[in-house]
């Protein structure tokens, strides 16, 4: 099922209903307030999101023990090494899986393997263009990263490039394996998760979903894993926005819709 609501007798209505694998801003600009982020825990929402944040929390771990060697620096963005290209290949396979449950859970099809021409149709509902990340400990003016941001015009992703051309010709490409190109892959599936699941890791310890109170006071927010800080996107047309409450999440049935791709 496939439905929007829009400008209707000159008020504003927008989305009455969530999208699967979708969070948004809600009409009130707000995206935690008031217990309406808890769609995102209903069980019809998602598939098995618990595998996807933990084979994240795995690569982070990781990134962060390459940091003990490499600093998080601007010197650093040309850095390439074996290890390097690992996490670079391991980052964007969980980039595709997690774009492709998107796509498949919005009952998305196209014939083929799905590809990067595939996985830009998630600009259209996630706005992921608009996510910036924040490297804490970053030394220089480039660790706030916007890993999508070229989606904004269509056009490619450096660091997706990067891992197709070192994953087929690593002998010939090995330097584009490099800790820029890490990085962005990482603060990427970083925002992908949150256009997802907010800052929610699923833990069993509960739901424990994170609301920063004024936190820095730099406008960026928590992420899952509680190391990169991020910026939601605040730039969605009204009638995109969700707009229904808590009360109208109903955990005993599938309150859900479907995202048309085009």
């Amino acid at each position: 099922m496939f439905f929007k609501l829009g400008i209707s007798k000159g008020e504003f209505v927008g989305v009455s209903a969530p999208y699967r694998r979708t969070a948004r801003i809600f009409s009130d600009n707000t995206y935690f307030d008031s217990g309406k982020w808890m769609y995102v825990l209903h069980q019809n929402y998602a598939d098995s999101p618990e595998n996807f944040v933990r084979a994240f929390l795995l690569i982070q771990k990781d990134v962060l023990e390459l940091f003990d060697y490499i600093e998080p620096s601007d010197t650093n963005l040309a850095a390439h090494s074996h290890r390097i290209h690992e996490l670079l290949l391991r980052t964007c396979v969980e980039i595709e899986a997690n774009c492709s449950a998107i796509l498949r859970e919005n009952g998305y099809v196209s014939s083929g393997n799905w590809n990067l021409g595939d996985y830009k149709k998630i600009e259209q509902s996630h706005y992921l263009s608009q996510y910036e990340i924040k490297v804490p400990n970053w030394l220089g003016s480039l660790g706030v990263r916007a890993p999508f941001s070229s989606w904004a015009s269509s056009g490619s992703l450096a660091w997706y490039t990067a891992y197709n051309q070192t994953k087929h010709d690593r002998h010939l490409n090995f330097a584009k394996a490099n800790f820029e190109n890490l990085i962005d892959a990482v603060t990427g599936l970083s925002a992908l998760l949150a256009s997802q699941f907010l800052d929610n890791d699923f833990s069993p310890a509960g739901m424990g979903l994170s609301i920063n109170p004024g936190g820095l006071g730099d406008g960026f927010e928590p992420s899952i894993g509680g190391f990169f800080r991020l910026k939601f996107p605040d730039n969605i047309p009204d009638d995109e926005k969700y707009d229904f409450t808590h009360s109208d999440i109903d955990f005993k049935k599938d309150i859900f819709q479907s995202f048309n791709y085009t």
